[in-house]
């Protein structure tokens, strides 16, 4: 399988392999009647229908098929922080609607989403004191992008190739993926790209930090010095393969953003809540002007995001960035206040720190044990395993990738390829030892039988 062969080499594992094709064909009657009514009625696309399989339950750590069995699911669409279907969140949500209040017009507020929006000024990190709500992560984007223009008075954005941050016209013109791209036509005009760090795979095949985030530093020096009036700087503090760029690269662009008056905007869309064992991954380096959040913030439940920013930005009393219907719905507020709770109840974003360097730990040791791992990276449970073919050449291992994926599957342990070939594992925060350890024997199985 080569690159051209994909449908989305960057997004995740593809519907329309061979692979896919006998995992399919070895599912039961029941189970493939309904794959294909879901295959009736939905709009096809290349990462959704048509789908893997059938799910009766979501639970926990565990997604369940129709024939109740269950897997370790490592994705979740990074929802599941605190696990799918929380009791707690459940419960909020039930005393939300036995209460009458599961709606509120735009032109009134309510306690839920004051709750919700004064807990997010305490638990994100300092001088970040106002926030807004939306439906949805690609809404909270735009929001972002909109503030960052209105307050600056410029128009251009810096954002990064292969990111994702949304499939509207001003989301999707920020990331930078052709797959979302193609066949729209011009998008919001100004939306600029640079490569963003990476330290195993950069271009020029170097191994000095320091001079890897010079280079990509210098792209970045570059588009400012001649293409005037950026308005922000918008990316993911560590991307989603993952790629975990150095403090310095963030101190450095922190700084860069400050002299020039530039907007910092970081999307915590799938980092956020505790995913990389901080409660956000801007912890990890700097404050940015904008902090994006969604997907868990919703409880895991509903489709809730915003954005968390400083109070010296409230300066558009005559207009509008955000003008939803659900922007102050209390049942979501209700149930994201639900999940920070728990989360801290729980310490959640310890039990991320501390098991994520236990998994990544093993990981290494299988680095040493299988040349089919090249890499490994991550923060937290944040974790990317990328295969190749050559350590030296660094040829991803597309084909043995998919299979081992397959295999995994076969065991209980659902997880999402990146990029053809790198293994991403993001699995809710909840996981215990005994998970962590079947997550180590069943990948480390099914690289044994790769690759013997």
């Amino acid at each position: 399988m080569t690159p051209e062969n994909l449908i989305s080499e960057d997004q995740g594992d593809i519907n329309s392999s061979e692979q896919r094709h006998l995992y399919t064909k070895s599912l039961d009657a029941q189970t493939l009647h309904w794959l294909g009514e879901d295959a009736k009625y939905f709009f096809h696309q290349a990462l959704s229908t048509p789908v893997m399989n059938v799910l009766s339950k979501t639970e926990g750590a565990y997604i369940y098929d129709l024939n109740g069995k269950k897997y370790l699911d490592m994705h979740g669409n990074g929802v599941h922080n605190a696990g799918f279907n929380n009791p707690a969140v459940v419960e909020a949500m039930i005393r939300q609607m036995t209460e009458a209040l599961a709606f509120t017009p735009r032109r009134y507020t309510n306690i839920p989403a004051i709750q919700l929006a004064k807990k997010l000024t305490e638990i994100t990190p300092e001088g970040l004191d106002r926030v807004l709500f939306c439906p949805g992560g690609s809404e909270a984007i735009e929001m972002a992008v909109m503030l960052a223009k209105q307050i600056t008075g410029k128009w251009k954005t810096i954002s990064f190739w292969d990111a994702y941050h949304g499939t509207g016209f001003q989301s999707g013109a920020v990331s930078g993926q052709a797959h979302f791209l193609k066949g729209n036509g011009p998008m919001v005009p100004g939306a600029l790209h640079a490569e963003f760090p990476n330290y195993y795979r950069n271009p020029w095949k170097w191994e000095d930090t320091d001079a890897i985030d010079e280079e990509y530093l210098r792209q970045i020096k570059l588009i400012i010095r001649n293409e005037p009036d950026i308005a922000a700087i918008v990316a993911e503090p560590i991307s989603s393969t993952p790629v975990v760029p150095s403090q310095n690269y963030w101190q450095e662009i922190r700084s860069l953003c400050d002299r020039e008056g530039i907007f910092l905007i970081f999307d915590e869309i799938i980092e956020g809540l505790g995913r990389t064992g901080k409660m956000f991954a801007s912890e990890h380096y700097v404050t940015p002007d904008v902090l994006v959040l969604g997907k868990s913030l919703g409880g895991g439940m509903l489709p809730f995001a915003g954005i968390v920013s400083k109070s010296e930005y409230n300066v558009l009393q005559d207009s509008s960035i955000g003008h939803f219907t659900h922007e102050k719905n209390p049942l979501c507020c209700a149930a994201g206040l639900a999940e920070i709770e728990f989360i801290e109840e729980h310490r959640l974003v310890e039990n991320a720190a501390s098991k994520g360097e236990y998994l990544m730990n093993a990981f290494r040791e299988m680095q040493d044990k299988y040349p089919l791992i090249g890499n490994v990276a991550g923060k937290g449970f944040h974790i990317g395993i990328d295969l190749v073919k050559d350590r030296k050449t660094k040829e991803r291992a597309y084909e043995e990738a998919e299979r081992i994926m397959y295999r995994c599957m076969e065991r209980g342990l659902a997880f999402k390829i990146i990029e053809g070939n790198v293994i991403t594992l993001r699995p809710s925060l909840i996981l215990t030892q005994d998970q962590c350890d079947f997550i180590i024997d069943t990948i480390d199985d099914a690289l044994g039988e790769e690759t013997k």
